[in-house]
């Protein structure tokens, strides 16, 4: 964790997002551009955002993110569902998700996320 850097947990599904700051603030936005731009506007240059592969879900607001210029982690779900799972949380909404996603992010290390080219992504 680094000291001046405010986290954002994400956890995204087909409509929507909820996301957590590490202040504790908690919003949800649609899953769309008009959602990421207000995303945006919450954002700080010293923003990291976090969040899990969704497997789809996650990449339209990932790319979004990353031409944006902000730090982003995307990271396995597995490892986050065994963070979760340590902290013996009983609860399973999206909005707790997003939460438990910000305090993981405090707690590891995180690896920036690089995703592909528009080269490579016209290529698949």
């Amino acid at each position: 964790m680094i000291k001046d850097t405010k986290y954002f947990g994400i956890d995204v599904s087909h409509l929507v997002f909820d996301v957590t700051d590490s202040g504790g603030n908690y919003y949800q936005f649609k899953n769309s551009i008009t959602g990421f731009k207000k995303l945006v506007k919450l954002l700080g240059s010293d923003s990291h955002c976090v969040m899990e592969a969704t497997g789809y879900y996650h990449y339209q607001l990932a790319y979004y993110l990353q031409e944006s210029g902000f730090q982003l982690s995307v990271e396995n779900p597995l490892s986050v569902k065994r963070f979760i799972q340590m902290k013996l949380s009983k609860i399973k909404t999206d909005k707790s998700d997003s939460r438990l996603i910000c305090e993981y992010a405090k707690q590891v290390e995180l690896k920036l996320w690089k995703g592909n080219s528009k080269h490579q992504l016209e290529c698949l």
